[in-house]
């Protein structure tokens, strides 16, 4: 069966995959808005992750092909397996995505409550009292719900925790079935799905790009693929890339960064997510995501925004009237500064109410201390180089140290009604 996709044409599935499309908690992501708010901004930014995912899942199929082309599994059908395991891998790597972007995880119960019985066999302890994330409620969804006993239905050979593995690299292997002829790939098949040269970027980067109509997140992605390949250490394999393509590499790097600061961080999107954020904190805030995973497959954008109509809440209200506060101050800059607060300090002084909103883009997770991704490096190899020896990406490339630091935007927005008086104040403190 194909699908006909606006990006990359025809998407084919297998049949066994058409039954985990129709599940409730897969179609749930028809409802879910890849950009959130953004499409204030950008009005063609309707798109939703349902599409998004399975333009993950497509390109899953193709990065495995290209990095496994010449690699000798011990038979067809353990080829077979560990590709349609990272197909479902991908496919469900946001299942469990909240409403409206990240905004929602403030009213996501904590982790103790999902009873996630999978996290036992986590590699580190962790609090369960903090709350739970989308990632959460996917390995939730993956392990523990009716779309689990539709993954062991359709797929026997595939336990659904073996997908989850490599939604979640915390998750500790519990058998050989990543290992082929004493070599395991658990790593690279979980850094194809996330990792800095994961397929989920490669599709929403282009994505968000056609259907925002920017040209910020377009980049080689036919050669970029075609040069995905693999080095093995210690009997582990890793992803790696092939030395041509570095250049393209970085300009996919880049192409994130810059989607980040001009589109993500739009500052239209972002005073919608922070007025959102003011509702879910206030004390009369009556929305919550619910533990029962049955439950929270009912909840997606649209339920949303029918709550948000229906409250006595000046938040809500602001949102679903379309009533923003207007940007009145806007600094980008990758020193930390305490400007935005003394301008925010004078204004509230003066009786005006200010939202401070401050977003910061990293290009990176090399410079993430979170040991998992230290763990499972990406390497460069040169098939005309004989003698040349794999050297780990973050040393064959500058754009790392480059781009180390982090970039603030620091906003201020004030009500439109305000934003005269607000304006005059600041210019005659000259701040």
């Amino acid at each position: 069966m194909d699908i006909k996709d606006p990006l990359h044409e025809n998407l084919g599935l297998d049949e066994r995959e058409i039954p985990v499309l129709d599940s409730p908690a897969f179609q749930r992501l028809r409802l879910i808005k890849q950009l959130g708010f953004a499409e204030f901004a950008f009005p063609g930014a309707t798109h939703n992750r349902y599409l998004h995912s399975l333009g993950v899942l497509h390109l899953s199929g193709l990065a495995f092909d290209s990095i496994f082309k010449d690699f000798k599994f011990s038979s067809a059908d353990v080829r077979s397996r560990l590709k349609q395991c990272l197909r479902l891998g991908a496919l469900l790597h946001d299942i469990g995505h909240g409403p409206l972007s990240h905004t929602t995880e403030e009213v996501m119960p904590s982790i103790s409550k999902l009873k996630i019985a999978a996290y036992k066999n986590r590699s580190f302890s962790f609090d369960e009292t903090q709350k739970a994330s989308h990632e959460d409620y996917s390995i939730k969804l993956v392990t523990d719900s009716s779309l689990t006993e539709i993954l062991r239905e359709q797929f026997q050979d595939i336990d659904p925790y073996h997908i989850a593995c490599l939604i979640d690299k915390s998750l500790a292997s519990k058998d050989d079935f990543f290992i082929d002829s004493g070599l395991d790939l658990r790593g690279i098949l979980s850094q194809i799905v996330s990792s800095e040269l994961d397929v989920d970027r490669m599709d929403y980067l282009e994505r968000d790009a056609y259907f925002c109509g920017t040209s910020y997140g377009k980049f080689e992605l036919t050669w970029l693929l075609g040069n995905l390949t693999y080095h093995i250490i210690d009997s582990k394999v890793f992803l790696a890339l092939d030395r041509r393509a570095l250049y393209t590499f970085d300009d996919f790097l880049l192409s994130r960064h810059h989607m980040y600061l001009m589109v993500y961080f739009h500052h239209k999107s972002i005073i919608y997510e922070e007025m959102l954020t003011r509702y879910l904190a206030s004390p009369d805030c009556k929305y919550f995501l619910p533990s029962q995973i049955e439950d929270y497959v009912k909840f997606h954008d649209y339920s949303l925004y029918e709550h948000l109509a229906q409250v006595d809440n000046i938040w809500a209200r602001k949102i679903t009237e379309r009533r923003p506060y207007k940007m009145l101050f806007e600094l980008h800059s990758v020193e930390e500064t305490h400007r935005p607060e003394e301008m925010s300090r004078v204004l509230r002084s003066e009786g005006i109410d200010v939202i401070l909103a401050s977003s910061r883009a990293r290009l990176s997770k090399y410079h993430s201390p979170n040991p998992i991704e230290k763990s499972l490096p990406i390497f460069v190899v040169d098939h005309l180089d004989f003698l040349g020896k794999p050297v780990p990406i973050e040393e064959c490339t500058e754009i790392f140290q480059k781009y180390e630091e982090t970039r603030r935007i620091e906003r201020l927005y004030v009500a439109p009604e305000e934003y005269a008086q607000a304006r005059k104040i600041l210019v005659h403190r000259a701040l």
